[in-house]
């Protein structure tokens, strides 16, 4: 199937879904509709596209024409000069629509729960979640996605022994779910009086949020158990059992809340990322079986892997998995995470690329 084809395919699918939107009965089917409009936005930049796509091809034809027809030597010299500026943005944008053809990760379009854990390195382990958190948070802000804190544990030095929250908006997990390994930390602590520097590290997470209709639990699986949340230090924060334990018998897994005052809250939250978990869970028995036939370099789901260091004395970041070393670690930090993202995407959709030229 020649790309001309596919997008005569993809647009008439786009159009279908315009045509079932402006139903007024999808409205009495929130699933549905739900799906429908996450199909339909999704298509519509490779719509638009493929509309432009037409438009640089007849473009090109009318000048073409003007060259081998028209006998005016200025007129004829404008048209090959035009042609040629066409041509090179016809190549950019077959370029960018053969990317956006291959076959994207189903997880791609969901919300992400995302877990930070201090490793190796105490006290200044924990500042560096409470780093990773902010730099997040404030990417999160300038990609206009929602954050929503669901569980965390202070440390008394400052920072988080662990966090875990929600970022919700377009496409949040095809952007976050690079961030998943174990990040380094290069630097001075402030406690050091001796000046030398020290390696801490912090487990991130990163997992697709998972809708009741993704995965299916039994409530007769789970035990739920509610008891009085603390603060930093072990200090009350509420006086009553609003904080919630769930613990999922078969797995074994087990996730706890205490952000709400109100326990019924806190389960609601609780109950979110347990499906999460054990969404993640099934999606990593499936990596695990295409591991051997993938060779990517760009890991997303081995949360052992030391994926990034931070070096701050040398202001230095420098991502393992494909070699990109960058300068700015100070605006980094501060959420301008863009181009380490880019870079990332860029080299998976490249082995995704040839993976489906392999297949092909």
């Amino acid at each position: 199937m020649n790309i001309e084809h596919k997008l005569a395919q993809l647009q008439s699918r786009y159009e279908e879904l315009g045509m079932a939107l402006s139903d007024p009965e999808i409205y009495n089917q929130p699933e549905k509709l739900t799906r429908i409009t996450k199909e339909h936005s999704s298509l519509k930049s490779l719509v638009d596209d493929y509309i432009k796509w037409k438009r640089l091809k007849s473009q090109i034809d009318g000048n073409r024409e003007i060259v081998e027809q028209n006998e005016d030597p200025e007129l004829t010299e404008m048209a090959r000069l035009e042609i040629q500026q066409l041509e090179e943005e016809l190549e950019q944008l077959e370029k960018k629509i053969r990317v956006a053809l291959v076959p994207r990760d189903p997880e791609d379009s969901k919300n992400a729960i995302v877990e930070i854990r201090a490793g190796t390195g105490g006290d200044e382990a924990a500042i560096f979640v409470g780093n990773l958190f902010e730099m997040y948070r404030r990417y999160a802000d300038d990609r206009n996605w929602n954050l929503e804190i669901m569980d965390l544990h202070e440390s008394e030095k400052g920072g988080y022994k662990d966090i875990v929250f929600k970022m919700e908006g377009q496409d949040v997990f095809a952007e976050m779910k690079y961030e998943s390994g174990v990040h380094r930390v290069q630097r001075v602590p402030e406690t050091e009086s001796q000046g030398r520097v020290h390696t801490s590290a912090a487990t991130v997470a990163v997992l697709p949020e998972a809708e009741e209709v993704d995965i299916k639990i039994n409530p007769a699986d789970l035990e739920f158990e509610a008891y009085r949340a603390s603060g930093a230090g072990g200090q009350h924060v509420n006086t009553t059992d609003s904080a919630v334990r769930i613990r999922h018998v078969p797995s074994g897994v087990v996730v706890t809340c205490q952000q709400e005052r109100s326990q019924h809250k806190n389960r609601d939250k609780a109950m979110a990322m347990l499906r999460s978990r054990l969404y993640e869970n099934e999606l990593e028995k499936k990596r695990s079986e295409r591991a051997a036939a993938r060779k990517s370099q760009v890991s997303t789901g081995d949360r052992s892997a030391k994926i990034r260091t931070y070096n701050f004395p040398q202001g230095r970041l420098t991502d393992h998995r494909i070699g990109l070393t960058l300068y700015n670690l100070d605006a980094i930090i501060k959420g301008d995470l863009s181009d380490v993202i880019k870079a990332l995407r860029v080299q998976d959709n490249m082995e995704r690329m040839q993976e489906a030229g392999d297949k092909a």
